[in-house]
């Protein structure tokens, strides 16, 4: 993937033994928890976690996964090194013992052979290029949502994950929740009758859109590795803080993506469409046109359905926060707020009957982390499979393209691509900073 020659086990060892404690993951001593003693598993039946990006998402995802029992934390990976030594310091702590190594090349990590997944929490525009050197080394791999900035991407990490024949879990954890589960239930059962319209409310920015100066880079930061596959540009604390790089279009898709994902999974899991996509694609919205960011501040966007329904998607301004499933005699919803806020229904009798065995029931998980712990010792499908996580990622990637473009646009969800619209085809892609390659 990038210009560094392939790491070999050899160069590897030389390697780690210059980050310092912990480089092979093997405590110094063999404490109790590793022999398996005090509610723990044994070390050696312990699926070894590895974390690319540890940031504000990826550090609560590490305080996730490190209270499961089946599990071990033994290296962390991230271009700030303040960030690298806390997260250390974190899982050395939780263990008791000098367990996790840490690394600035995310390549030197994935090509640890005592490593079986890999949780990729760092910025959208890394998320694929992360998660596809993973999987290509043989790891599982836990991908916080959006998965990235162009819908070939998706589609690239989709055909790897199965030909490599590894498990991945999307980070919309949702699929996790009893309420959202409950509500794409009722609707899939038939219980409002058929459904003619969805809409999905998610939530947007306001962001100061001035440029800013130019400034040295601090040290403890790899910048040029932080751009990575993206364009090259000046340095300043706002391009690389949450609250920009976010909305800054070579990064990420913006709350768009970012945040309606969650939402637009919803509405696809409750629609039976997140193995296809729309037919059709319509909307407009505010795209900052100065400044660092440039992406949707608000839209309003159609996305139509081969099966009749009408997907209504917008920022909160229009609809609120959450997914309504509209049918012929009646409705459904269910808000998002973090593992499923609350879920609403007309006629209100619908609420407290529970889904009856001739009803659909789908996957459950009660648990997003443990559910893809679980789906990693049995290879069983996770809750939130590749395959629907491109499909519901590629939902936010049309309706930016239908903004930017305009127009009407017509989608073959079977080829992945728009009908007669060469334009709009060229919009799938993102071009690549050398030497970083799909």
């Amino acid at each position: 993937m990038g210009s560094h020659k392939k790491i070999t086990r050899r160069s590897f060892l030389k390697k780690s033994t210059s980050v310092g404690v912990g480089a092979l993951g093997f405590p110094y001593i063999v404490s109790s928890s590793a022999m398996g003693e005090a509610g723990n598993s044994a070390a050696s039946e312990r699926i070894t976690l590895g974390f690319i990006g540890v940031g504000s998402r990826g550090f609560y995802l590490l305080r996730n996964f490190m209270p499961l029992k089946d599990t071990q934390v033994i290296a962390v990976c991230d271009v700030k090194q303040t960030r690298r030594e806390k997260s250390q310091k974190a899982v050395d702590e939780h263990y008791g013992e000098k367990v996790c190594a840490v690394f600035n090349d995310f390549r030197e990590l994935c090509g640890r052979i005592d490593i079986d997944a890999v949780v990729v929490a760092s910025t959208d525009h890394w998320h694929v290029l992360h998660a596809l050197e993973a999987v290509r080394a043989g790891k599982d791999v836990y991908c916080e949502k959006p998965l990235g900035p162009s819908i070939e991407q998706g589609k690239m990490l989709r055909q790897e994950v199965n030909r490599y024949n590894r498990v991945l879990q999307f980070g919309s954890q949702e699929r996790s929740s009893r309420n959202t589960r409950f509500a794409c239930e009722m609707v899939l059962s038939g219980r409002v009758g058929k459904i003619h319209t969805i809409k999905v409310g998610s939530r947007s920015y306001t962001s100061d859109l001035k440029d800013f100066p130019p400034m040295q880079v601090p040290d403890g930061f790899d910048y040029d590795m932080w751009l990575g596959p993206a364009p090259w540009a000046p340095y300043t604390p706002n391009r690389v803080s949450p609250a920009y790089w976010f909305n800054i279009r070579d990064y990420s898709l913006g709350f768009m993506a970012g945040t309606g994902i969650h939402t637009i999974d919803m509405a696809t899991w409750g629609n039976g469409t997140q193995l296809t996509g729309p037919v059709e694609i319509e909307g407009t919205g505010e795209i900052p046109r100065v400044g660092l960011c440039g992406c949707p501040t608000g839209w309003d966007v159609n996305l139509k359905f081969a099966n009749g329904v009408t997907m209504n998607f917008s920022d909160e301004k229009k609809n609120p926060l959450g997914v309504r499933f509209e049918g012929a005699d009646g409705w459904v919803s269910v808000k998002e707020e973090h593992l499923g806020g609350s879920v609403d229904a007309e006629p209100k009798e619908l609420l407290q009957k529970e889904i009856g065995p001739d009803e659909v029931h789908l996957p459950q998980s009660n648990h997003h982390q443990q559910n893809f712990l679980d789906c990693v010792r049995n290879r069983a499908k996770p809750i939130a499979p590749i395959e629907s996580a491109v499909r519901s990622d590629t939902l936010c990637h049309l309706s930016d393209i239908a903004i930017r473009t305009g127009r009407k646009l017509n989608w073959d969800p079977e080829k992945e691509k728009f009908i007669n619209d060469e334009q709009a085809n060229r919009l799938l892609k993102l071009p690549l900073r050398s030497p970083w390659h799909l």
